[in-house]
């Protein structure tokens, strides 16, 4: 119950409840949205960022399925 009363007080003080209702969290969530796609963009682990490793197991996986494509 502790953590759902903190939750009830931040959520009150983001404003816009009789107007907007739910919607007024939108802002918020992309904001969210943009900052993780920045960071997957540009920010490195290593030696390569998150579209680096989605297109290196998407060529995988079609290689493989090329492969096994010719096998039949």
């Amino acid at each position: 119950m502790v953590v759902s009363n903190r939750v009830k007080r931040i959520l009150r003080l983001v404003p816009g409840k009789q107007r907007f209702g739910v919607y007024r969290f939108l802002p918020f969530f992309f904001l969210l949205g943009g900052a993780m796609e920045w960071f997957m963009i540009n920010v490195r682990v290593g030696k390569e960022t998150f579209y680096d490793v989605y297109r290196r197991k998407r060529s995988e996986r079609q290689y493989e399925a090329k492969m096994a494509k010719n096998e039949l």
